[in-house]
């Protein structure tokens, strides 16, 4: 299926109610396609190859998105926080591409001799644009290409065709689903699959969805309630600001919350199903390769998890769910064999969904259609999917492979503890050596050997930290994801904790 089939059944079958933006102010179903219709015709006057969308989210992005499939070209939303020598080498890639750019890029863009209009420009040229119809692209042409976070290489375009948009949205939503009073809150950016696969699957629902242009938590809260937001996506770091507020956390109109993009800490995610019980929770985890999510965590298991006083059952609140149906997913030794249930490896996907290249490097699966997701994973008994942190992320101490993550778990599970990341550090008689950097709660103090006593009680002494630093924030990126390379470069020199 064709992104535009999806755009033609939304605009008839809810030519009248908004779709996108505001409760004052938002976009019909009709008029959106009305508006990506002149938007094609824009991009077609100007002989471009692509779209670029350099700006923060708005009403302006699922236009642009539209419009793209609708002229036969993909839609690459940037990462505008990028600096300018990372930006030049991603505009490098698309030299015929309409540019849609907030104001402080389109002057630098002007200085470099590119052309670009910024999101209201668009939306007012897409409305006085008189289109004239053109043939719809195959489905296996290129819908949008995005551009992995790079934390650790250069970033790679991920090729994600019609099919692949489509067949995630038809097999996770039913059409006309949204009742007409429903309304979706995204707080991620353009660049993130998350923007993009929940354009598609609000607007097949038939449910009004509208953003914020930037995070904050007060304003969140604010505009839940002002816009009775009934289903949001947030990332962990999201919810934790959200559940730290010292003002009104009250969400009447909230019925569903659904999170991902990094892991949840399991304090922030108690509190919030407590405070909240009357919200349904969703762990969604995906990667961009996959269209988005591969796996669910739904409202009854987050409940059961919370109540449940066996440790095994309780564990599961951490963990990413099930696959969904759509989805083969398999666990995977370093040589490509299965593991055992229960045992950690690789993960491995495959499904409809699921992108096969990335932009000028060719195939990005193996001879039966399988990705590697590079995460390190286990599945339980039950078919409950743990995820076990980056392959690259993966610490090699003497000759044993120790994940972060778990050693980071035991970590944020300490009182005093808020945030925690482990890192490995090059180190001459072990190869690398461990080293954490922890953020401690309110008013709390760490200490640095009471913490690593407190690792070495739970597990053995090889995985406990060498050092432990503790930091104001760890740096992380707008989707919450721990930017290890910058921690690595800020750990001081001195053994003590700070």
């Amino acid at each position: 299926m064709h992104l535009t089939l999806l755009l033609d059944m939304a605009a008839d079958g809810f030519a009248d109610r908004g779709v996108v933006g505001t409760r004052s102010a938002a976009i019909t179903g009709s008029r959106l396609r009305e508006l990506a219709a002149g938007g094609a015709e824009l991009i077609r006057e100007a002989n471009a190859d692509a779209v670029v969308y350099l700006a923060v989210n708005g009403p302006a992005f699922p236009v642009a998105l539209f419009a793209a499939a609708i002229a036969g070209v993909p839609l690459v939303p940037l990462n505008y926080r990028l600096g300018a020598e990372q930006l030049d080498e991603l505009l490098a890639n698309h030299p015929h591409a309409v540019t849609i750019a907030d104001e402080p890029q389109t002057a630098a863009l002007a200085r470099s001799g590119r052309d670009a209009v910024t999101p209201r420009e668009w939306l007012d040229r897409a409305a006085a644009s008189v289109p004239e119809s053109m043939e719809v692209t195959p489905t296996d042409a290129p819908a949008v290409i995005i551009y992995t976070s790079g934390t650790t290489s250069k970033p790679k375009g991920v090729v994600l065709r019609h099919e692949n948009l489509a067949s995630y949205v038809l097999e996770t939503v039913e059409f006309g689903a949204a009742d007409q009073h429903d309304a979706a809150l995204m707080s991620v950016p353009p660049y993130h699959i998350a923007a993009v696969s929940n354009v598609l699957t609000n607007l097949y629902a038939g449910r009004r969805f509208l953003t914020l242009e930037v995070f904050d938590p007060q304003r969140w809260l604010q505009t839940v309630r002002t816009e009775s937001v009934t289903q949001a996506m947030v990332v962990p770091t999201m919810l934790a600001r959200i559940m730290s507020h010292d003002g009104d956390r009250s969400v009447p109109s909230l019925r569903l919350l659904s999170y991902g993009g990094a892991k949840m800490p399991l304090k922030v995610i108690e509190q919030a199903l407590r405070e909240w019980p009357a919200v349904d929770f969703v762990n969604a985890y995906g990667l961009t390769e996959t269209s988005s999510t591969i796996s669910i965590l739904g409202p009854e298991e987050h409940r059961a998890a919370l109540s449940s006083t066996v440790a095994a059952q309780r564990d599961r609140l951490m963990s990413a769910g099930r696959p969904v149906p759509s989805i083969e997913l398999v666990i995977r030794d370093e040589e490509g064999k299965p593991v055992a249930s229960g045992e950690t490896g690789v993960i491995w996907v495959r499904g409809a969904q699921v992108s096969s290249e990335y932009a000028g490097r060719g195939s990005s699966v193996d001879s039966q259609g399988f990705f590697d997701t590079r995460d390190r994973g286990r599945i339980d008994s039950e078919g409950y999917l743990f995820i076990e942190g980056r392959i690259d992320d993966t610490i090699i101490r003497g000759a044993e492979n120790i994940a972060p993550a778990e050693i980071e778990d035991v970590l944020t599970r300490h009182p005093d503890v808020e945030d925690a990341v482990v890192v490995g550090v090059p180190d001459e008689e072990w190869g690398q050596r461990i080293e954490a950097v922890v953020v401690s709660r309110a008013g709390a103090r760490v200490d640095g050997e009471e913490l690593r006593a407190y690792v070495r009680g739970l597990l053995r002494g090889s995985k406990t930290p060498d050092r432990i630093e503790c930091w104001k924030e760890l740096p992380r990126n707008v989707v919450g994801k721990i930017q290890r390379r910058d921690v690595v470069a800020g750990l001081s020199p001195e053994s003590s904790v700070s």
